[in-house]
């Protein structure tokens, strides 16, 4: 348990460690879950931790939230705070670590700032200028680093900031943005409740409509479907649309269990099973992106955020009362059971 709202919820790269953080400011390691080694990286304080990030070789674990500081931690034997970025009246809420570089993208309105952990540096500052950043996303392979926001996504390539950015335009306002594992799409849920799907040097993007609400999360499975393409799929109010590429169009199925907003979406790695975390208080599993397969329960207030371990049948979810659950599936058809 934590004190408040887990906000965050992530597995280190290698799956030894979990962290999470919550709405009054803790951050915490778990360590080998099956020994329930806890250590506090930070006491709770009363101010948002909204970003919780580790670095792509698990050396470094980043936070970020209300206090606009950026927070930077050396994990080894002992967890070490080596860095605090500190960013005045600014709400640190976009995070992400670059997936082939120890190189940490963080918004600050309408900025974002990228510090370099090996040189211990800030190596850029790229300026959106038209709006606040709404979301950043950095290539798979770790090439350009994608940033949303009003009537366009930019995305600046890493060998030279200074050349301006690729430009992704939308109609309204870009809110969250995310690559395809394989690279070769990215994905802008839209203020005007579309989404833009771009498929990298292809000039004419597909844009799907008809959302009933904000969309809130959009996740790719890291595998392809017969048509070559992975999954992709949304979360808006209490449904999930869930879409697969079928020669040049994409078509979707729309899944129905939830009874709140669903707060977060995820495929498991090298599968497309999905699991769903809803404000109702449960975790709904999806075999293939379609059937439901089994509803999780344990949060009573319901659930806030999840994560899939990167490397075994394992599920981690945090509830909105503080709630810290994680689920094993031990077996082969026995589906998922508490740890």
């Amino acid at each position: 348990m934590l004190s408040d709202y887990v906000t965050n919820i992530a597995w280190s790269p290698q799956g030894k460690t979990l962290a999470a953080s919550s709405a009054a400011g803790e951050v915490a390691l778990y360590s080998t879950p099956d020994k329930q080694i806890v250590k506090s990286l930070q006491p709770a304080d009363g101010q948002s931790v909204d970003c919780l990030v580790f670095s792509q070789d698990g050396q470094f674990l980043a936070a970020g939230g209300q206090n606009g500081e950026v927070k930077i931690w050396r994990l080894q034997s002992e967890p070490e705070l080596i860095r605090i970025l500190k960013n005045d009246r600014t709400w640190i809420d976009r995070m992400r670590w670059s997936p082939s570089k120890n190189q940490l993208a963080f918004s600050t309105g309408r900025h974002v700032q990228v510090w370099n952990a090996d040189r211990d540096e800030i190596e850029t500052t790229l300026n959106f200028q038209t709006s606040s950043v709404q979301d950043i996303t950095w290539h798979p392979q770790g090439e350009s680093l994608a940033v949303a926001g009003y009537q366009e996504v930019k995305i600046w390539m890493v060998e030279n900031w200074q050349d301006e950015p690729y430009l992704l335009p939308v109609d309204s306002a870009s809110l969250v943005i995310s690559w395809s594992p394989d690279g070769k799409y990215i994905a802008s849920a839209n203020l005007d409740r579309t989404i833009t799907v771009l498929e990298w040097n292809n000039p004419l993007p597909w844009v799907m409509r008809g959302f009933p609400g904000k969309i809130r999360h959009l996740a790719w499975s890291d595998t392809a479907t017969k048509s070559g393409a992975p999954l992709l799929a949304i979360s808006c109010v209490e449904a999930i649309a869930v879409w697969e590429k079928e020669d040049l169009e994409w078509s979707a199925i729309v899944l129905s269990r939830h009874e709140d907003i669903v707060e977060s979406i995820q495929f498991q790695p090298k599968s497309h099973l999905l699991a769903s975390a809803g404000g109702d208080g449960l975790v709904c599993l999806w075999n293939q992106g379609k059937r439901l397969t089994q509803i999780l329960d344990g949060a009573s207030g319901g659930f806030s955020c999840l994560s899939w371990h990167p490397q075994d049948n394992q599920l981690a979810a945090g509830g909105k009362n503080g709630e810290l659950i994680i689920w094993s599936k031990a077996m082969r058809g026995k589906g998922f059971g508490r740890r």
